[in-house]
């Protein structure tokens, strides 16, 4: 059995139950009012946190940087990446608001963190944890930086390989952290079943004896609930006030009645899992 983490109250790891993240990423298309929408949505669906993502524009984007082909809808073709970041930037001190309501709503707030400076204004507002997000696993100075802080690591592996896991993981070791959960991703939107690789959940259980867990970016809820099956201990999966809206990431997240589903499927899925004793069930006899 692999290492558990502890975030505040809640255990993560096996033999605990599913940590569910509902994700909300840039969803909020910049306003703050969708945002605490999106925190009532994730609290009335039963998840255990509800996940933001805090950086600047500025320092993530260059100015000549274009959209990812998924991002790109009709009639913004000449929108940058910076232009379309500028406006899913949250406004300052939004977080803090933002913690208030979901702590009223008796959620965890997290955020992933794609900078240095995004993640230190975070530290002033005692996150819980902290989430790396896939294109920043090879960041190893911010993931250091992150590490050093002392609080738990959630940190999603999508694009990567097993070398390059290894490597931050033995930077966070290194900064005196290992309190790391680390998830399945494939950095597709939305990402095809066929190249998920579920039974790589085995691999990263077995290389690093850390709890292990699953970011879906497949459409619907079969490939989660398949990962849930396999012993993923964390789910993680974007959602949306609604699909149709305009922004880069509502097409491949869920609407609000198919995550509050998704999160009463995953408690029938651990419930199905059992504890592995081949025996006649209570029922049948």
């Amino acid at each position: 059995m692999s290492a558990a983490i502890q975030l505040l109250s809640t255990t993560i790891g096996d033999g605990h139950r599913c940590f569910v993240i509902a994700e909300a990423g840039v969803n909020h298309n910049g306003s703050i009012d969708v945002a605490r929408e999106l925190i009532d949505v994730a609290a009335d669906a039963g998840a255990n946190a509800v996940k933001f993502q805090a950086f600047g524009a500025d320092r993530l984007a260059a100015p000549s940087a274009p959209k990812a082909k998924y991002q790109r809808r009709p009639g913004d073709a000449d929108e940058s990446q910076l232009q379309m970041l500028r406006r899913l930037e949250l406004p300052e001190g939004a977080f803090s608001a933002l913690i208030a309501h979901a702590t009223a709503r008796n959620i965890l707030f997290l955020s992933s963190v794609f900078d240095e400076e995004s993640a230190d204004a975070l530290e002033r507002l005692d996150p819980p944890a902290y989430k790396i997000p896939s294109g920043e696993l090879t960041n190893l100075r911010l993931v250091a930086h992150v590490a050093r802080k002392g609080v738990p690591l959630i940190v999603s592996t999508g694009m990567a390989t097993l070398n390059e896991v290894r490597q931050a993981v033995d930077v966070c070791a290194a900064a005196g952290n290992r309190q790391l959960v680390l998830l399945h991703c494939v950095s597709s939107y939305p990402a095809e079943p066929a190249d998920v690789n579920l039974k790589a959940l085995d691999t990263l259980r077995r290389e690093f004896n850390l709890p292990v867990g699953y970011s879906d970016h497949t459409e619907g809820t079969a490939i989660a609930l398949a990962a849930v099956a396999l012993g993923a201990c964390v789910v993680e999966k974007h959602f949306t006030l609604n699909a149709e809206l305009p922004g880069p990431d509502h097409r491949a997240s869920l609407e609000p009645t198919q995550l509050k589903d998704l999160v009463q499927a995953i408690c029938s899925v651990e419930a199905a899992r059992g504890n592995g004793i081949k025996r006649p069930a209570a029922v049948e006899l």
